[in-house]
């Protein structure tokens, strides 16, 4: 709630491009989260199955079935992200969906706690092992894209939406202009569906810079990079 809040506010001084990565940040702490409590589960599953299971019969069933009502509930309300992978066209696709992903995973916790209970009252044995460490991977599973996407988008990874040929094409096209010498560029997603992107070239003396970043920003421009940083250094 506070990242949504922060996402409101608008650039200043310190914050050119504004908070939205707010949101971004808020999804990839839902992600480590949620990897944490995967990890945890498993430690639990390797703890029952070292020691007397049977110290572990008694499970709050009530408690656990109330939990997994309230969390369906979380989801139906989520429901517009109940997939475990989507396309995230804005920041807040990612927080909203990390939302989503801490109910279901709750939810899956849940129903693994009342499966382990009714598989201990039919005498399975190591029923609660085999449930956490099912719960355990589950998690692990449905949250990794989220942690994978969020991670890349902070960390400023070429875009997996922008194909490498792609960009090499259009590095190749201002290599082969006239005067340029050597072109090195470097794109990243600023928040999911803007991206942003710098490129340096090394020009020969006296070539006309004015006309060389029009034609660089519009071969950018073709293929969506609207914000584009461009420095040119003339050799002399």
């Amino acid at each position: 709630m506070i990242a949504m809040l922060y996402t409101k506010k608008s650039p200043d001084e310190f914050y050119t491009y504004g908070y939205k990565r707010m949101e971004i940040l808020a999804a990839l702490t839902n992600a480590l989260f949620l990897l944490f409590l995967s990890f945890s589960l498993a430690v639990e599953a390797l703890h029952a199955f070292v020691q007397d299971e049977s110290e572990h019969k008694h499970y709050l069933i009530v408690s656990a079935v109330t939990n997994l009502l309230v969390n369906l509930l979380g989801v139906w309300f989520f429901r517009s992200y109940a997939r475990i992978r989507i396309t995230y066209r804005k920041a807040e696709d990612m927080n909203y969906h990390s939302i989503f992903l801490h109910v279901l995973a709750d939810s899956i916790r849940s129903a693994g706690l009342i499966l382990a209970s009714w598989l201990l009252t039919l005498g399975v044995k190591n029923a609660e092992t085999l449930c956490l460490g099912l719960v355990a991977i589950a998690v692990f599973l449905v949250v990794m894209p989220l942690f994978k996407a969020t991670a890349g988008i902070l960390l400023q990874m070429t875009p997996g939406t922008m194909s490498s040929s792609i960009l090499n094409k259009c590095l190749r096209q201002i290599k082969s202009l006239e005067g340029v010498l050597e072109p090195r560029s470097r794109f990243w997603e600023m928040v999911p569906g803007f991206v942003v992107g710098s490129i340096t070239v090394q020009v020969k003396a006296g070539t006309n810079e004015q006309k060389l970043l029009k034609h660089i920003h519009s071969v950018y421009n073709d293929i969506g990079i609207k914000d584009l940083t461009v420095q040119i250094d003339p050799q002399p």
